[in-house]
């Protein structure tokens, strides 16, 4: 078991979207090398003060490639902290050789398990624990202060490990949102395909019984095939994923779209006061952007009553244009925290991804909370936005 977790964590990738450099980073370093700057011109009895100041500068220049080098910054930081402790005990030195802003190694093991692969957390953990031991052996202080420098030493790289751990597990989190909503998307797609199929063998066993004694009702039966056919194309070509296997006997039922909005709105009760406007055809539109309407609808109506607090009023508007159809959702409310998008949301936006439109959700100018969508009503094979059928 214990050389399987040691495999495993071995062979652990880095975690992808680690940025090379950032702002903070050069305020960071500017910060650093002033503190440098003040320490060594105001601090008193510095051990070997130019080798110090020097060291304390290479220290703090390291940290700029922690996110994309994080194995060879920490070795080349606790590397040049061991060879300068191990040179200060040879030369008899009573105190230890640098600065308190040299202190800045602690950033490089919290980056380390945060960014590294489990490679490189491996070999660089051993490189800080070796280097850790060597400098509290070579310590003339008590046991129990070389402990507690070692925890303490070791601590950030327990933060880095714990926050990658909580990251890792919100995009896995993320991606079962967005795989769920390809699944249902495709579900609903299914059962649109399977609507038209049962139409089309039903007009084709009707136009073959009436092909002897009326051919023109078998003609205008081969025309309701050629039509639904033609639909039935449309739709499988909006296929984004594979199909969830169905039980024995479920029922084919087509999903709730924007004809169901005026029962959707009547659920918030009186805490809510909802307007609902419709403007534009709404009623030919593909079943898969009528879906993902009502459901765009439905997660803003659930997450202003979940989340919005003192809010009286939510606004729904849905406006069918040529080529597209535009959803907007607005209370006026407040959210308080930070307002990250939830898991429902990020399954929207996929779904709106998926269909070739997009999804905007975030505070608005004012107050309140706004979501705001853009569907094509329509998309060809390639992608390319087409004017549905009449």
């Amino acid at each position: 078991m214990l050389r399987h977790d040691l495999r495993t964590l071995w062979t652990e990738p880095r975690p992808p979207g680690a940025p090379a450099r950032v702002r903070r980073d050069w305020a960071l370093l500017a910060a650093g090398l002033a503190g440098v700057a003040l320490e060594a011109g105001l601090r008193e009895h510095v051990v070997w003060r130019p080798v110090a100041v020097v060291f304390a500068v290479w220290l703090w220049l390291l940290p700029l490639w922690r996110r994309t080098r994080p194995l060879a910054t920490v070795t080349l930081a606790f590397g040049s902290v061991g060879l300068l402790a191990v040179a200060s005990f040879v030369a008899g030195q009573g105190e230890p050789v640098g600065l308190y802003t040299g202190a800045v190694v602690l950033v490089l093991v919290y980056a380390l398990p945060r960014w590294g692969s489990g490679r490189e957390i491996m070999l660089g953990g051993g490189v800080v624990v070796a280097v850790g031991t060597l400098c509290v052996a070579i310590d003339g202080t008590p046991v129990v202060e070389k402990v507690v420098g070692l925890v303490f030493l070791l601590l950030p790289g327990v933060l880095g490990a714990a926050v990658r751990f909580r990251m890792t597990a919100r995009e896995r989190q993320l991606e079962q949102v967005r795989s769920r909503e390809r699944e249902q998307l495709a579900r609903e797609l299914h059962d649109t395909v399977a609507h038209h199929v049962s139409a089309m063998v039903i007009i084709a066993q009707a136009g073959r019984v009436l092909a002897g004694a009326d051919p023109s009702a078998a003609v205008a039966a081969l025309e309701g095939v050629e039509e639904e056919g033609a639909r039935t194309l449309e739709e499988m070509r909006a296929m984004v994923a594979t199909l969830r296997d169905r039980g024995v006997g479920a029922e084919l039922a087509p999903p709730a779209g924007v004809a169901d909005l005026e029962r959707l709105v009547r659920t918030p009760g009186g805490r809510l006061s909802v307007d609902l406007d419709l403007d534009g055809e709404l009623d030919a539109l593909p079943p898969a952007v009528d879906a993902a309407v009502y459901r765009i609808v439905q997660e803003s109506v659930t997450n202003a009553l979940r989340h919005a607090v003192d809010a009286t009023e939510l606004a729904v508007r849905v406006a069918a244009e040529r080529h597209t159809v535009r959803v907007s959702v607005r209370d006026n409310g407040r959210r308080p925290g930070r307002g990250r998008d939830g898991y429902g949301l990020t399954g929207l936006r996929e779904r709106a991804t998926l269909l070739g439109g997009t999804l905007r959700a975030g505070p608005g100018t004012d107050r309140g909370w706004h979501v705001e969508a853009e569907l094509p009503r329509a998309r060809s094979e390639n992608g390319v936005h087409t004017r549905p059928r009449r």
